[in-house]
């Protein structure tokens, strides 16, 4: 364990698994201590007890972030259980896949409630004590559907727009209270998400051949990639970054533009 993130005091959402549990075990690693949040109960005991036994100070709560209420009595329980929060990353999502007039209103909802309103009462909740202490950071993890449009993948996109949107917004609104408000943008990442995503496909070795190809290097990135990024943005060694996005695509978005 190294102290990078020693007193930091971090919540992290959609940690039972995929990138949220690679960043949490990163976070532990480096010293911080975590208030880990997702809907998957019985998953996310399993990873804090073993993050607890390699030493690390971690609480849980299961919450839904699409619950204003319990994700405000998340963060209350942090402050016992941790200490008051200086520190947020916004990792839970969920894949949106349509063609716009195929989009339920139920799926335009769940895209919307989980991807933004989730984020933003996350923010919400923390923020106040955020600035209390007089700074931290706030990490969102977007996507390069953030800046990008793939045909069939309404409203996704516009979920993730609106993410970085309010990333620059509240990184200016309260620059001056010591808040930085980031964004991380991965490109395709080996979560259970996208193999389910290929396995959507009548041939999925064809699919996941197609995919490594899009790719400069012939490869997707793993969690623990996006892991060491989500460190450095989360950390003090990025002490002027705020209201921004950082790429972390292996090239993918610039091969696409070029």
């Amino acid at each position: 364990m190294t102290d990078r993130l020693k007193g930091k005091r971090i919540m992290i959402t959609g940690a039972a698994q995929g990138i949220g549990l690679a960043i949490a075990k990163a976070c532990a690693k480096e010293g911080a201590s975590l208030l880990l949040v997702d809907l998957e109960g019985d998953i996310l005991e399993a990873e804090v007890d073993m993050l607890r036994l390699s030493g690390a100070k971690v609480g849980f709560s299961v919450a839904s972030i699409t619950d204003a209420h319990t994700i405000a009595a998340a963060v209350e329980q942090a402050a016992v259980e941790i200490g008051p929060l200086n520190a947020l990353i916004n990792n839970a999502g969920v894949n949106v896949f349509h063609e716009p007039l195929e989009t339920s209103e139920e799926e335009w909802h769940r895209c919307f409630d989980i991807n933004l309103k989730g984020a933003w009462n996350c923010t919400k909740a923390v923020l106040p004590g955020i600035i209390a202490a007089g700074g931290g950071a706030i990490l969102n993890i977007a996507s390069t559907h953030a800046f990008t449009i793939i045909p069939h993948t309404f409203p996704y996109p516009l979920a993730k727009h609106a993410l970085l949107g309010m990333t620059k917004s509240l990184g200016l609104e309260y620059a001056a209270q010591g808040v930085r408000v980031n964004a991380l943008a991965p490109g395709y990442v080996s979560t259970q998400k996208v193999i389910d995503y290929w396995n959507s496909f009548p041939d999925p070795i064809a699919a996941k051949n197609e995919t490594m190809k899009l790719h400069p290097g012939g490869r997707i990135a793993s969690p623990e990639e996006i892991a060491l990024a989500a460190i450095f943005m989360i950390s003090d060694e990025c002490p002027f970054m705020n209201a921004t996005c950082l790429t972390i695509d292996g090239g993918l978005s610039v091969l696409q533009h070029s």
